[in-house]
């Protein structure tokens, strides 16, 4: 199965999707917000094939960290989770670098058929 790195600065949720995807058969490794995501993509020099990020976390967002991301690894599969509207707008200009927006609250049904669409793709 894939290797994902999870970037989200929420414990309950961070662990709630980690779970989710470990059903799956997927191997997660965690970030807490984009700076840390950063460093994780940096020590496996990218061998990740999904990147799952919250658009808005402190220090760097996961808009910030997604570009960072395809500058440096621009085969890396990114999908982004927002709660707010207004979060997703911003992420409109980012097709190219994007598959998809998750829009919180999401069921665990729709992470899972998301992310096995994108790694497909």
């Amino acid at each position: 199965m894939a290797r994902i790195l999870l970037v989200d600065d929420e414990d309950t949720v961070r662990g709630f999707l980690k779970r989710g995807l470990e059903l799956d058969g997927h191997t997660v490794v965690t970030a807490i917000d984009g700076s840390d995501g950063l460093d994780r993509l940096s020590e496996a020099g990218g061998g990740f094939d999904l990147m799952l990020t919250d658009i808005r976390m402190p220090l760097m967002d996961g808009i910030a960290l997604s570009l960072a991301a395809k500058r440096d690894y621009p085969e890396l599969t990114i999908l982004l989770m927002t709660g707010f509207a207004d979060q997703r707008e911003r992420a409109r200009g980012l097709d190219a670098i994007v598959t998809d927006v998750l829009t919180k609250p999401f069921s665990l049904a729709d992470l899972r058929s998301t992310v096995t669409r994108a790694l497909a793709a």
